[in-house]
């Protein structure tokens, strides 16, 4: 895939190393020499250049880009504005950092598709969500050993844990699965809620917007969801 990243401090640039680690094809973006001088070996490109200059930005190649990430954050004004003008030109997926509430209200008017919160995120996190089919969320145990969550492809919706063999046929556990359920507020209006359902059984049946808890290899679970990307 092919993703724009938009300053290099410590999460932009951690972020732009694993993703080039990858595979993956990275620009990324600072607006000091210093910055793109000390990464333009570890990322797959680096550009030095005023991001919130719509004409200079503008000719970048956004159309040909899956994911372009506004990853600034010692200057909130120029996140903000970076990331307006990257909404303006139509990017196919946008995600920004947040500092604190009020600059992620200020993100959701503006209309991000997903929001970035490194003090409480790590950049393996969201490597391993940007590059993974499915992928909800995930938490890195050490170098070879993940827990994730990923969303039922559709070709298993219908089908018990046992039938699907998780184990068997991918060398994964599911530990619990998260399910969408409804319930009523204490207003009396229907809300959908998020529930774990405890040890995962074998004739447990998956539905549609369930949410797999699973644990294996880094190998086996990019295994797994590269073969269902299409699911």
């Amino acid at each position: 895939m092919k993703y724009i990243i938009f300053g290099l401090g410590n999460f932009g640039s951690s972020l732009a190393q694993k993703l080039t680690e990858q595979g993956n094809e990275v620009i990324g973006i600072d607006n000091s020499m210093t910055k793109v001088e000390a990464y333009k070996e570890k990322i797959s490109h680096t550009i030095c250049m005023n991001a919130t200059d719509e004409f200079t930005v503008s000719g970048l190649p956004l159309k040909d880009t899956d994911i372009v990430i506004v990853a600034i954050g010692e200057d909130q004004g120029a996140n903000i504005m970076t990331t307006a003008i990257l909404k303006n030109l139509e990017v196919k997926r946008l995600i920004s950092r947040a500092i604190n509430p009020i600059h992620e209200k200020v993100l959701q008017a503006i209309g991000v598709d997903e929001i970035v919160h490194p003090e409480e995120e790590t950049a393996e996190r969201w490597a391993k969500k940007l590059c993974l089919a499915n992928v909800v969320d995930s938490f890195e145990l050490n170098k070879d050993y993940s827990l994730i969550e990923a969303k039922v492809p559709k070709d298993y919706i219908g089908k018990t844990l046992s039938e699907v063999g998780f184990k068997r046929d991918f060398n994964l556990l599911v530990l619990t699965i998260i399910k969408e359920v409804v319930v009523k507020s204490l207003l009396g209006k229907n809300k959908s809620e998020k529930k774990i359902k405890g040890v995962a059984s074998a004739n447990e049946v998956l539905e549609e917007n369930d949410v797999l808890v699973l644990f294996g290899s880094n190998k086996d679970l990019q295994s797994f969801l590269k073969d269902n990307i299409d699911n």
